[in-house]
This record gives structure tokens, C-alpha cells and sequence, in this order.
């Protein structure tokens, strides 16, 4: 009898790209479709929200989108590469202001983010006005237990990096940080970590919001809650999660590559 082939359950950690140059279109095309993802999500509301991705190369400097560009239409060769003083590196359009007084925070304070994400999102911005952290109310919402800060001093508009570097220390070594009044903000490893872990959060603030509309939901104990958190929020699932989306994406708008 022929032996079977093993049956493999595991997903595999995320491919290692051959050279920066490599990894760096990598990071650029994942950015680029980020940003269309969160147009089909409805996270696009005006000029507000960004996305960075940090570039393999420049570990100092990241890529964002222009201000003023719609998500739907940014492609990889819209991308900014802005560097620690706020200058833009590459690009001929102008960067968001906030975004910089943000990201460069994060990114210089987590040097092991890749990518980090904020959009003015409605169930984000719904649940940030209350001020509270998400609970284990459902196992999706579990991705977050133990690894989410809340930033509970809103002033208004971010122009300030001061005001920067506050997000970036109540953000601390978590993936999400709630910005009270505000919205949600993701960071992680890749940029398909950040953008998935961005609609998650999204998803749970909604479904959240549902239940406490509903009754008085019951969360998951401690215990339960710390399994669950190990078992969903890992990057391999956030990963593989944002490719599903991309796989789709990139065949409808192939345009996004240019």
C-alpha cells in the first residue's frame, strides 16, 4: 500500500522576500491594496486615515498615501516615502499631516512594527467614543484580549508629534490602541498584519456595539479568553487572512500594481 501524504492543518509562517528590493515592492503592493480594501470596508470617509508600511532599506523612513487621493484609487506608484523630519523622500504630492505626527511616533518608538493603520471608521469611531477597551465577547473579538491600549486624552486634530509619541506609549507593545473620540489604530509586523488586524477590530467594535444595544452580552472568562487570544491573534492568521482578501482584490483592480 502506497503511504498517504501527511495531512497538514498548521498554516506556514509568511514567506521571507529574497533582497530588500524585493521586500520593499512587497511592502508597497500590500500598502497599495490596503488601502483599497478599506475603500470596499468603508473606511474612507474624507481625507482622514493612513496607513504606513516602513521600508526594508531606510528603517527610518516609511511609505504612506498622498493627501487628497481617494483610497480607491491609490496605486504603488502614488506611494510617498516620507523620512523622519517629515520630508517627502519620493512622491510629488503632499502627506497628511496627522499621518506624520502619528507613524513616525510609532515607528520610532516600536521598531518592530512594519505597518500601522488608522482610519476614521464608523463602528471604530462609534465604540472609541466610549472610552473603554474591546471585551471577549465573541471569539473574534478575542484576537485583541490582553493586547489593546486606549489613548484617553483627545485635543483635537494630531499635528503635534508630541501628541504623537502619547498615542505611541498608550499603544505601548499592544497591536491595537483605542483613541477615545476618535477611532481605532492598528500596528504589527507586516503590513497584512495592521490592515487585517484594523478590519477585525472594526468588526468586533460592531459586533460590540450590537450586543450591548441587544442586552448585557457575556464575555469569556480570563481563562478562556487568554487560549482564544493565542488561538486567533496570531500573525500567521492575519496574514493568511489579508492574502484571502488580496487574492480577490488584486484580480479585480490590477491596476493598483502600477
Amino acid at each position: 500500500m502506497s503511504q498517504q501524504p501527511q495531512r497538514r492543518f498548521a498554516l506556514e509562517d509568511p514567506p521571507i522576500r529574497p533582497s530588500i528590493a524585493a521586500e520593499r515592492r512587497h511592502r508597497q503592493e500590500r500598502l497599495a491594496g490596503a488601502f483599497r480594501l478599506f475603500t470596499r470596508y468603508g473606511f474612507d470617509q474624507g481625507l482622514a486615515g493612513h496607513i504606513t508600511a516602513r521600508d526594508p532599506g531606510l528603517p527610518d523612513h516609511f511609505w504612506v498615501n498622498p493627501l487628497g487621493l481617494h483610497f480607491s484609487r491609490i496605486r504603488v506608484s502614488d506611494l510617498l516615502l516620507v523620512n523622519d523630519q517629515g520630508d517627502i523622500v519620493e512622491g510629488d504630492r503632499p502627506v497628511n499631516r496627522a499621518a506624520f505626527a502619528i507613524h513616525s511616533a510609532i515607528h520610532k518608538a516600536r521598531p518592530d512594527v512594519v505597518a500601522a493603520a488608522h482610519a476614521h471608521s464608523l463602528y471604530g469611531k462609534a465604540w472609541s467614543s466610549l472610552g473603554r477597551p474591546l471585551a471577549p465577547i465573541t471569539q473574534d473579538a478575542c484576537a485583541f484580549y490582553g493586547d489593546q491600549g486606549l489613548f484617553d486624552d483627545f485635543t483635537g486634530v494630531v499635528y503635534d508629534t508630541s501628541e504623537g509619541d502619547r498615542i505611541a506609549a498608550a499603544l505601548g507593545t499592544h497591536k491595537l490602541v483605542i483613541l477615545r473620540n476618535h477611532g481605532l489604530l492598528t500596528a504589527g509586523p507586516s503590513v497584512e498584519a495592521a490592515a487585517w488586524w484594523f478590519i477585525a477590530a472594526d468588526n468586533a467594535a460592531h459586533a460590540q456595539l450590537l450586543a450591548e444595544a441587544a442586552g448585557t452580552p457575556r464575555a469569556l472568562d480570563h481563562e478562556i479568553a487568554t487560549v482564544t487570544a493565542a488561538q486567533v491573534g496570531q500573525l500567521r492568521s492575519a496574514h493568511y487572512a489579508f492574502e484571502a482578501l488580496w487574492q480577490g482584490l488584486v484580480a479585480d483592480e490590477p491596476d493598483l500594481l502600477e
